[in-house]
């Protein structure tokens, strides 16, 4: 029999991970309260504790560059000291504009991580952001309930989701602030709508999503909608949530009733890998916009999700020729904003760089290239296998058939480049063209009616394929979700 010493088994025992107070005193302002907590943590240091110090910097200024400033985001406080307290000149004479007391903090934080990691990157914090995704995830206990303290810092009601011992589906680490508080970006709640005929203010060349549910369509025109990505709706006597994550292009428009019970959400002002995450108001749970899934929360181990429901995006003249009875949103939301064709996001939208890092990308593609997705679900059931087509390769392709997981379907798209997925279940079903907008002919010269939610044999009403949920996203947002996603392009 083996005896150890006490000591010996002490020296074995796991270090206890730095209680959370250290980390807010490591970003206090006093240089020997800071000092003390860098060197307790220092003590018990994991690399994975990175994710703690950026998320603390992530809301500090850098010091000002010549000639402007180079703001971040609104941090804990904004103060500032005289320049020769920070290696500069004071603010009299031409000399260097005084350096706010939080980047001096923020500079002090950065440099304790080169120090514990060995790692040295540019004052982006992508380069850190990169290096701590590649890590094994392996948080601080606590770092849920610490990412609720610091993001109370910017609006107190983000504390309710992360409370103490908070459940999540993902890294903790790979959520960030989006830049506004909760409900910043102000979700349209039942808006006001009004007949085609009626809305002047739209043009033939508007971009549009139109859902059509139960012979009622509707129409959310790409202009109102992006200022706000978030519509509670009512379309054929279901309950919507129609979201729109702008950074990652999808529009998916959601039923808000999860197992009988309809929930009512929110924008929580928070991102996962550029992807909007909203919250239900009944629980503070937040919710992957692109999966429509709980991931972080009270229901993110229940198991529920939202089911999505068919959305097309076309222009208004396509729509309303082929719904002159749908409504469309109405410019009198509430709200003061410019609802311009193309104002919202233009410069964004008109670039291929990202304001928010993800943890990978796929080069196949430029991040902001258009595909059509979809994740189809084996036909004895298992994990969905997600697809993207490009949109440029279906508008060359106006009817496209693929096979994915056992399951036969066809995109037709369009002149005006909307795609509608479909199931075609018998495999003898073969179509070949388009005619117009609403007709496609098969093999045999027979015409198939193109409807929101079936193709319906035009000889035999009771022949129809129906109709499978897809939505537009940009590539670099779909890829970051799903990047063992089947590519067509």
């Amino acid at each position: 029999m083996i005896l150890l010493s006490a000591s010996l088994l002490a020296d074995q025992a796991p270090t206890p991970p730095p209680p959370l107070d250290l980390f807010a005193q490591a970003a206090a302002v006093d240089d020997k309260m800071s000092r003390q907590a860098l060197d307790a943590i220092a003590s018990n240091w994991k690399d994975s504790y990175t994710p703690m110090i950026i998320d603390m910097v992530r809301l500090m200024r850098r010091a000002p560059r010549q000639g402007g400033s180079d703001i971040i985001a609104p941090s804990f406080g904004d103060e500032e000291v005289d320049g020769s307290a920070a290696g500069g000149q004071s603010r009299e004479g031409a000399g260097p504009r005084p350096v706010p007391r939080e980047s001096i903090v923020r500079a002090r934080l950065l440099r304790f991580l080169e120090k514990q990691t060995g790692k040295r990157f540019d004052d982006t914090l992508n380069g850190w952001r990169e290096w701590m995704w590649a890590l094994p995830y392996e948080p601080h206990p606590q770092y849920g309930e610490f990412k609720g303290i610091v993001y109370s810092q910017i609006d107190p009601r983000m504390r309710a989701f992360f409370p103490p011992g908070v459940q999540s589906r993902i890294r903790l680490d790979e959520i960030d602030w989006g830049g506004v508080p909760v409900n910043g970006i102000p979700p349209l709640v039942y808006p006001r709508v009004v007949a085609a005929q009626d809305a002047s203010y739209m043009r033939d060349g508007h971009i549009v999503f139109g859902v059509a549910i139960n012979g009622e369509a509707r129409a959310y025109p790409k202009r109102i909608l992006a200022w706000h990505e978030l519509a509670i709706d009512r379309v054929g006597a279901v309950e919507l949530t129609v979201v729109y994550c702008t950074l990652c292009g999808t529009v998916i428009p959601y039923e808000s009733t999860v197992a009988g019970r309809l929930l009512r959400f929110g924008t929580s002002g928070l991102l996962y890998r550029s992807n909007k995450l909203m919250f239900d108001e009944q629980t503070a749970s937040l919710w992957n916009s692109i999966e429509g899934t709980p991931v972080v929360g009270p229901l993110s181990d229940k198991g529920g999700a939202l089911t999505p429901r068919e959305v097309v995006t076309t222009t208004w003249g396509e729509w309303r020729t082929t719904h002159p009875n749908t409504t469309v949103l109405s410019l009198d939301t509430g709200h003061k904003r410019d609802y311009g064709e193309g104002v919202a996001y233009r410069d964004y939208f008109a670039s291929d760089s990202l304001y928010f890092g993800v943890s990978q990308v796929d080069r196949r593609l430029k991040n902001k290239t258009e595909v059509l997705t979809l994740r189809v679900r084996p036909r004895a059931g298992g994990t969905p296998q997600p697809v993207a087509i490009e949109v440029a390769f279906l508008k060359r392709n106006p009817v496209f058939h693929l096979e994915v997981e056992g399951s036969p379907l066809v995109v037709v798209t369009s002149p005006k480049g909307a795609n509608r997925v479909y199931d075609v279940r018998d495999r003898s079903v073969v179509l070949r063209s388009t005619e117009g907008h609403d007709v496609v002919t098969d093999a045999n010269g027979a015409r198939w009616r193109v409807t929101e939610e079936f193709l319906t044999l035009e000889s035999d009403v009771t022949q129809r394929l129906p109709r499978v949920a897809a939505a537009r996203a940009f590539w670099f947002g779909w890829y970051a979700q799903f990047p063992k996603t089947l590519l067509i392009k």
